[in-house]
C-alpha cells in the first residue's frame, strides 16, 4: 500500500499505475536544527519497512519528537533527505499535505478536544474524507459514524460513547486518541511517548491494542518510547538516540538482542543499556 496514487506509465507499462516499496520511510543523513545553530539531529540514516513496528528511544531532550516531527512534514532538515513512500515530507507541500490523512499522528498530549464526547473525537478522523460545510457543521455521513462505532468497540470504549473526554482515566484517553487516530484510515502511524506516565501494566495494555491494531490494519507504526526493553518487546526494530545520534540499531531475535548497526558501542554496554530499564 501507499501513500500516494502514482501516474500510469505508457508504453510497455501502461498496465501499471503504482510503485510498491518496502520500505516506507528512509532518511539519509539527516540533519536538523530549531535555530539554524545547534543541531537537535545529526547524522540521521535509517529505514523502516512497510507494516512494521519501529520504535526511537532514548532520553528526554534527545531529539526523538524532533524525528516524528520530520517524518510526517512539521519540520524540514537542515541537511539530508527524508523519503516518506517516494516524497519529501513538507506540509508548505500541497501534493504532501493532501496525504497527511493517511498519516496518523499522537503528539505527546494526545490532542484530543477536552470537552467533546468519545465519539466526536474519534469522528474527527474522518473530518479529511467529508466536505467543509458538513465538517463545519459536524454532520458526518452515516457510514462514517457507524466506522467510528465499530473502532470504538475495538479499543474497547463502548461503553463510554457519549462521555466526555476529560472525565476519561489516562489509559482511556489514550484508547481515544488511537481510536481517532484509526478513523483516518492511515498507512502510518506515529506515536509520541504514548505510554508515558501510565502504570506498567495499562502501558502494556496500551501497547497490545496498538500491536493488534497494527496487524489488523497493515500498519506501519513508528513509536517514541523512553523504555528500551518495550521498544524490544513490541517493536521489530529500535533506534536508540543519544544527544542527536543515532547510536544503535537493535533487535530481539530468539532469546538474543541483535544488533543492527556496527559502531563503538559494546556489548557490555549494550546489555547495561537493556538492564537500566528493568521493573
Amino acid at each position: 500500500m501507499t501513500l500516494f496514487s502514482k501516474a500510469s506509465s505508457t508504453h510497455s507499462f501502461s498496465n501499471l499505475s503504482t510503485i510498491s516499496t518496502k520500505t516506507i520511510i528512509q532518511m539519509n543523513d539527516v540533519w536538523a536544527s530549531y535555530d539554524a545553530k545547534n543541531y537537535v539531529l545529526k547524522e540521521i540514516t535509517l529505514s523502516i519497512n512497510s507494516g512494521t513496528n519501529y520504535a526511537i528511544v532514548g532520553q528526554s531532550g534527545s531529539g526523538k519528537t524532533t524525528l516524528l516531527k520530520l517524518i510526517n512534514g512539521m519540520m524540514t532538515p537542515s541537511k539530508g533527505q527524508i523519503r516518506v513512500d517516494y516524497q519529501i515530507p513538507n506540509t508548505k507541500n500541497d501534493k504532501f499535505k493532501k496525504s497527511l490523512s493517511k498519516i496518523g499522528y499522537i503528539p505527546q498530549n494526545l490532542g484530543l478536544v477536552k470537552n467533546i464526547s468519545v465519539i466526536d473525537n474519534i469522528l474527527i478522523g474522518a473530518l479529511p474524507r467529508i466536505s467543509k460545510v458538513k465538517s463545519f457543521f459536524k454532520i458526518f455521513p452515516q457510514n462514517e459514524i457507524n466506522e467510528a462505532e465499530k473502532i470504538l468497540h475495538l479499543v474497547g470504549l463502548e461503553g463510554k460513547r457519549d462521555r466526555k473526554t476529560y472525565m476519561l482515566s489516562g489509559g482511556e484517553k489514550r484508547r481515544v486518541a488511537i481510536a481517532r487516530a484509526l478513523m483516518q484510515k492511515p498507512v502510518l502511524l506515529l506515536a509520541d511517548e504514548i505510554v508515558s506516565e501510565l502504570d506498567h501494566v495499562t502501558a502494556r495494555e496500551i501497547m497490545d491494542l496498538i500491536a493488534d491494531a497494527q496487524k489488523k490494519f497493515n500498519l506501519t507504526a513508528v513509536m517514541v518510547h523512553h523504555d528500551i526493553q518495550l521498544g524490544l518487546k513490541y517493536a521489530n526494530r529500535v533506534a536508540v538516540i543519544k544527544e542527536g545520534q543515532k547510536i544503535l540499531e537493535l533487535g530481539v531475535e530468539g532469546d538474543k538482542i541483535v544488533d543492527f548497526q556496527s559502531g563503538n558501542t559494546s556489548q557490555q554496554e549494550i546489555l547495561e543499556l537493556y538492564n537500566t530499564n528493568e521493573s
